[in-house]
């Protein structure tokens, strides 16, 4: 079965909170990261291969479209550390693999789990071509690695059929005020109605 159908054939059910602890680690992570105190610390982290727990994502349009000729290769290649510290996803920038939170791939809503995938995918290959990915010049959602990221799963979203209000709602994270949205949103070309207030 096609991966898209496998995401959208899974119940859904939406993590609308996060756990104050886990807030808080993400900011240290966040930090830590900007300051890139990751290269120094080199914990020592079990990754696996990719593929063995992403499979059928290699015939997905929207990751063709981020890799290309490329697309096996990478993914054969490419590494997936579970871990409890995070509180998403979001991709290594010491050695470019993907980081998944076990309980979010576990209860999260596997439509925004599909987008989170694009999403990483995205820095994946931005990793590659020597991107700063977490560019201290700017603000998170002024970061063009990360609008080139999010704009490739908005595109992913409104090819699922996603309107804008759900798409909105992927895009709202829980360290993000209404004026971040609002920028980012308008950087995306995303009507938000809600945010506008």
């Amino acid at each position: 079965m096609e991966y898209f159908e496998r995401v959208l054939s899974k119940p859904q059910r939406r993590l609308t909170t996060i756990d104050a602890r886990e807030l808080v680690f993400t900011k240290v992570l966040r930090v830590i990261a900007v300051l890139h105190l990751n290269r120094i610390m080199r914990l020592n982290r079990q990754t696996y291969p990719f593929t063995d727990y992403f499979k059928g994502l290699e015939n997905s349009e929207a990751v063709r479209g981020i890799f290309g000729d490329k697309t096996e290769y990478v993914l054969r290649n490419l590494r997936v550390e579970f871990t409890a510290l995070i509180g998403y996803m979001g991709t290594s920038d010491a050695d470019g693999h993907i980081i998944v939170n076990a309980r979010y791939l576990k209860s999260g809503d596997r439509v925004d789990i599909h987008l989170d995938l694009i999403h990483e995918l995205v820095h994946v290959r931005q990793f590659m071509e020597g991107k700063e990915l977490f560019d201290p010049n700017y603000s998170y959602v002024d970061r063009p690695t990360e609008i080139e990221a999010y704009r490739q799963a908005v595109e992913e979203a409104r090819r699922m059929g996603l309107n804008e209000d759900r798409i909105c709602a992927y895009l709202k994270t829980e360290w993000m005020s209404n004026e971040d949205l609002k920028r980012l949103a308008k950087a995306l070309k995303v009507q938000c109605p809600g945010i506008y207030r």
